[in-house]
């Protein structure tokens, strides 16, 4: 091998190791960048020279070059973070965002995103996160920015009442009838008078408030009295009534708010047992074919409800003037196990409506039903004071965006100030069949080539994905301890190269001066 072809040798070391400081160098300098992944360079050696020595021919190399400079795509550590939008992927896969300007994709693993002034989810630069929207809490559509616009939680209209509450056993019989003490309550109700319930009339009253379609509130009160029996039975009459000047259902083309019915929805009676367990109850509604069209309070007009697909019976309110009534079930404690057969209701003792009440009926002869508790938290009647144990309803005002949060399968939800949580929508993932041949972009980012192959694409959690945490940030897995090793190695590999190409040059320059 000439002298010369030392010297290139040596130069081929030194653009190597020079290459080699480059890549250490850059890991070095990312060692704190978010979702930074490190690179480590790999050498071959190049073509070889044959020499023949005696009989037999050998080779002698003619230098290095870098074969390949690979990226490690391991997890990097978390770091806690005070953002919620600051997300760190567990495991395969990088986030998509797009850039607005230039409609390119990119692929990055730095999960620093925030929302800009127009509500769109974005990196540091601008770029926009990729995600789908959630309808129903699934996916839907394709692809696309995730953005919050003034997001609103639409209202919900009530659909369920519960109440649970105690009743007390050693209270008076405030209303009273010899000839319907089962309705006796019912009977003193007046949706004309104000209040349209005397106070005197009742034993115990609880308000909740109930939502229309719009959202706007409204006052639904329950009014309880004992009934005086003398079967030895415990029987409570109820109430269920809204304001009169809100009730906006129709009778026989009048609206109810002008009559003496305005603001009934439901009246019945609950039995209890000599322990005060709720054994059984009725429920009355004004009937959509009332015999009596002039008086809405008549007591043929009230029959027995109907029941939902959960055994709860139904009465039926209208608060904004609606062609279709708002239907609301009372739960108690108890539904009604064969609600799908017929009415569900037993009426053996011959009772109907409320018309069929009268002095003679006895609580063997009230309507009942197959009744299963709901819960431990039923309607009682025992001898301890009467109060509310619990009240709640199923209904909601819209609401307005104040906070979100985003879980370990992608799904970003968004809370309201009417303490509703909505799905908005989920994250998606990328990821390559080659990710060396993944193009770095810089800026934490990356671009999809022929060598790479086309992006699969799923949510976090799914097949082959990793799932995301938020509050943190997955951060450089460069090894600050390796990469400064191998930098001791490179100088002293560089050192020694270029020792070859003086060494080489001096050996070159006696050949010269051999000949002068």
């Amino acid at each position: 091998m000439s002298i010369t072809g030392s010297m290139y040798t040596g130069i081929s070391g030194l653009q190597a190791q020079s290459q080699a400081t480059s890549v250490v160098s850059n890991n070095l300098a990312n060692s704190t960048t978010t979702g930074y992944k490190s690179s480590s360079i790999h050498f071959e050696d190049v073509f070889y020279s044959t020499v023949y020595a005696g009989n037999s021919a050998n080779q002698v190399g003619n230098g290095v070059s870098v074969a390949s400079i690979n990226t490690d795509y391991s997890q990097g550590a978390y770091a806690s973070s005070n953002s919620v939008t600051d997300v760190a992927i567990n495991g395969d896969g990088f986030y998509i965002v797009v850039d607005p300007d230039t409609d390119n994709t990119y692929y990055t693993r730095a999960g620093n995103f925030n929302f800009d002034t127009n509500g769109y989810l974005v990196d540091a630069h601008g770029n926009r996160v990729q995600g789908w929207e959630m309808d129903d809490n699934s996916i839907s559509g394709t692809l696309t920015d995730i953005q919050l616009d003034n997001s609103q939680s639409p209202p919900q209209a009530t659909s369920e009442v519960k109440l649970s509450l105690n009743l007390d056993s050693t209270s008076t019989d405030n209303s009273t009838s010899t000839t319907t003490p089962y309705s006796a309550l019912f009977g003193t109700y007046d949706g004309t008078a104000d209040p349209a319930m005397d106070d005197s009339r009742y034993s115990y009253t609880t308000t909740i408030s109930v939502y229309d379609e719009n959202g706007g509130a409204h006052d639904l009160t329950a009014y309880f009295d004992l009934v005086s029996s003398d079967d030895g039975d415990l029987v409570w009459e109820y109430v269920i009534t809204c304001d009169s000047s809100e009730d906006m259902r129709d009778f026989q083309g009048t609206d109810i708010d002008t009559t003496s019915a305005a603001g009934a929805l439901m009246t019945g009676t609950m039995t209890f047992s000599s322990s005060g367990d709720l054994q059984s109850m009725t429920a009355f509604t004004l009937s959509d074919t009332p015999t009596n069209t002039t008086d809405p309070m008549a007591a043929e007009n009230w029959v027995l409800a109907d029941f939902d697909t959960n055994g709860l019976p139904i009465f039926n309110a209208n608060f904004t003037g609606a062609d279709e009534d708002q239907e609301i079930t009372l739960n108690f404690g108890l539904s009604n196990t064969d609600s799908t057969t017929g009415t569900g209701w037993d009426t053996t003792g011959g009772i109907d409506s409320m018309d069929d009440l009268d002095a003679t009926t006895t609580t063997d002869d009230l309507p009942s039903f197959n009744a299963s508790k709901l819960s431990t938290s039923t309607t009682t009647s025992t001898t301890s004071s009467s109060s509310t144990y619990t009240l709640s309803q199923d209904g909601y005002a819209p609401g307005v965006l104040i906070d979100v949060s985003i879980s370990e399968n992608g799904v970003l939800s968004g809370s309201y100030t009417n303490g509703q949580t909505q799905k908005l929508y989920t994250f998606g993932l990328a990821d390559f069949a080659n990710l060396q041949g993944l193009n770095a972009e810089g800026s934490n980012l990356y671009s999809a080539t022929t060598e790479s192959g086309q992006a699969l694409i799923g949510t976090p959690g799914s097949a082959g994905f990793g799932t995301l945490a938020s509050n943190v940030l997955e951060q450089s897995n460069v090894d600050t301890a390796t990469e400064l090793t191998n930098l001791i190695i490179i100088q002293a590999a560089y050192q020694a190269n270029s020792k070859v190409v003086t060494t080489a040059d001096t050996l070159l320059q006696s050949a010269i001066s051999m000949k002068r």
